[in-house]
């Protein structure tokens, strides 16, 4: 039999989020503004921020559009908006249980057809270090967090504990890019998300090996977005930059960048024949996940075809297409 297809880049978000901004007295929260029947605005502030489709919120529609696609299995998790790390932590946390609950009871309803990542106030390690333990306890596999955390890159003494704590609960990280650099300067043609997404992911993956975290944290399983931004592309010259500065470089971990190829793991959200085949060749076939970063437009539009229409062996496409998740999903 064959391994089931799993896209563990999907997001999702409640068909109702309460007025977290007349709960807490303060502004910046997401809201739903169902305008239309199958059709939402999120809303920031009365901003108009992304309009969603029911496929955001409703299970049986992803479960249609799920079988159409080939998917098995959709690895949930919230969108980055949601993430609320600049808010107070004590809110973010009852932000984060709210998600992360409804996230749970889609697994539990599904359980077939669904798997979790839940979401932690990270900007208060002590409040996500009660929340990840409260994650394992209702079903989640892992957590996804930010590409940084407000002014802490992935390298943050602060954070350690939170991935420590991961790898002993054998709970996978997804790291999704967030709040991107350069935002403010480059507004227009969708640039942050067009540059600044792949720079962000760059960033994190960066911070986790030049910070140590890779190195001290050998078990911890670690799955990068957007098949690891601009990353792929740069690691000649980051690890360039490694040899000639290590003054600069290797303050905090003294073990080369290309080492760690091979040892976290990047979707296969490139959009591109020639950029999926070197990101395989880079990290490896065994390290390389289908995610499709539905149902969002930036997304694969049928999770999984690139995949299926790359000129490699059954058994490659397998595990692209679900083996590798399934050991990334559970150790």
């Amino acid at each position: 039999m064959r391994s089931p297809v799993i896209d563990i880049h999907t997001h999702i978000l409640p068909k109702k989020i309460p007025s977290f901004a007349k709960k807490f007295g303060y502004g910046g929260f997401i809201s739903l503004d169902h305008h239309c029947k199958g059709c939402a605005r999120m809303v920031k502030d009365d901003v108009f921020f992304r309009e969603v489709g029911e496929n955001c919120w409703d299970p049986k529609v992803r479960l249609s559009e799920s079988k159409d696609s080939g998917v098995d299995i959709q690895v949930l998790s919230t969108v980055p908006v949601m993430f609320n790390y600049w808010a107070k932590p004590k809110d973010t946390l009852e932000t984060s249980k709210f998600l992360n609950d409804h996230i749970a009871n889609i697994v539990q309803a599904y359980p077939k057809k669904f798997e979790g990542l839940g979401t932690l106030p990270m900007q208060s390690p002590e409040l996500a270090l009660l929340e990840l333990n409260r994650c394992k306890t209702i079903g989640l596999k892992g957590i996804q967090i930010g590409s940084h955390i407000n002014s802490w890159n992935l390298d943050a003494p602060e954070l350690y504990p939170v991935f420590q704590e991961c790898e002993r609960l054998n709970m996978c990280l997804f790291v999704h890019p967030w709040d991107m650099m350069g935002s403010s300067t480059m507004k227009k043609y969708w640039l942050p998300w067009l540059v600044g997404m792949p720079a962000e992911s760059s960033r994190a993956i960066c911070s986790l090996i030049f910070g140590g975290v890779l190195e001290r944290l050998p078990k911890l399983r670690i799955a990068i977005a957007h098949g690891g931004g601009s990353f792929p592309s740069t690691i000649g010259r980051i690890e360039h930059g490694f040899n000639v500065r290590p003054d600069l470089c290797a303050i905090d971990n003294n073990t080369s960048p290309s080492s760690y190829l091979g040892k976290f793991w990047l979707d296969s959200l490139v959009h591109d024949r020639k950029t999926l085949n070197n990101i395989v060749d880079l990290v490896g076939e065994d390290r390389v996940i289908l995610g499709s970063d539905y149902p969002f437009p930036l997304g694969e539009n049928r999770p999984g075809n690139l995949i299926r229409n790359m000129d490699w062996p059954k058994l490659k496409k397998e595990k692209i297409l679900g083996t590798n998740a399934l050991y990334w999903l559970n150790g």
